[in-house]
This record gives C-alpha cells, structure tokens and sequence, in this order.
C-alpha cells in the first residue's frame, strides 16, 4: 500500500508539519510518503498566455513540484491532505495546488478519474468554521462522496494554534490516529 501525506502549510515545524510526522508514524511501513509545503516550491498559476490549455509541458511553471505531487497522489491507495485553517478557508497553497490541477489534467480525463478515486482523508486544523473547506474539498474526490474531514480544533486540546505543539497531546494524537485508523478494511 502507498500513502501519501501532504501538508499544506508553508510554516516549517508547525501542527500539520506534526500531524503529518504522526501520520508517517502510523503509515511508514507501507511506504508513506510526506510532502510538505514549507519545502516545495509551487507557482500558482498566472503569468502566462494558458499555454496549459494546449499541453501541460507548455506550463510556465512545468518545472516546479506539483506535477511531482499529483503524480504521486494518483499512484497512491491513500492520501492525507492536513490543512490549515487561514480566516476560515484553506490556505494560499492548498488554492494554489488546486488551481494547478487545471494544467495537470487538461486533456487526460482517464487521470483526472484516477487521481478523484484515490481516497482522501482532510484533515484542518482549525478553530473555527467548516463550510468553506467542505466545499473546496469537494474538487478533490468524486461527485458521489463527501469529504472525510477531521476539524482538529487547538483551542479543544488547549492549544494556541500559532504556537504549535497540537501534537504534544496525547489526546489530539489519538484523535488524529482514531481518525487515520477510520478507513474501509481498516489498516494497520
């Protein structure tokens, strides 16, 4: 089995950065594999003449990780998308992988079912709303689902969610491998 575990957070050493090392924890015999956004480099998209809509390869910013990611999400049996919370939607990056998505499957319909029937667990650290992440998740898999979303609230664990440290606590751990645990024909 391949998993992989995306942070979208661009702050190194954060709570995603250590729900995704907790997750590799619970997943790293079955080649898990983290991606973490502090350390790509993703171009959102702009600047350009929509070169993509004729070939990906065209893309300006072809160089850059994310067709390396989606690449990787769709060879994948499990994906993890660990986002956080930025005035109550995902952040920057998280659009910015999804807008990218218009260049990576353009013309390639067959990817584009592969890459949706990959299950997808989100996970948002966030101390409010939910709506908008529902809704921006939704591109993510296929029209028949609803997203598997666990809303990891700091102020519930009593944590400040700048200040880090979510992972510290044993009872947000469990919760977060409750949640990992929670898929069809259970793993580990």
């Amino acid at each position: 089995m391949k998993v992989c575990i995306i942070s979208f957070s661009k702050r190194s050493g954060g709570n995603c950065a250590d729900i995704a090392k907790e997750l590799y924890r619970l997943y790293g015999e079955y080649k898990a594999r983290v991606y973490d956004f502090s350390e790509l480099e993703v171009i959102p998209c702009g600047s350009c003449d929509y070169e993509c809509f004729n070939s990906a390869e065209k893309c300006p910013h072809f160089s850059d990780s994310i067709f390396k990611l989606y690449d990787e999400i769709t060879n994948s049996d499990l994906a993890f998308f660990i986002v956080p919370n930025y005035c109550d939607y995902p952040s920057s990056v998280f659009f910015a992988f999804n807008e990218r998505s218009q260049c990576y499957f353009q013309k390639r319909e067959d990817l584009l079912e592969k890459y949706l029937s990959v299950p997808k667990k989100f996970i948002v650290v966030s101390n409010t709303g939910r709506d908008n992440f529902t809704a921006a998740f939704r591109y993510q898999i296929t029209e028949e689902q609803e997203p598997d979303i666990l809303f990891l609230s700091p102020k519930a664990f009593g944590k400040v969610s700048v200040e880090g440290g979510l992972m510290i606590s044993e009872p947000a751990r469990e919760t977060v491998k409750r949640f990992a645990k929670s898929i069809s024909g259970s793993i580990g």
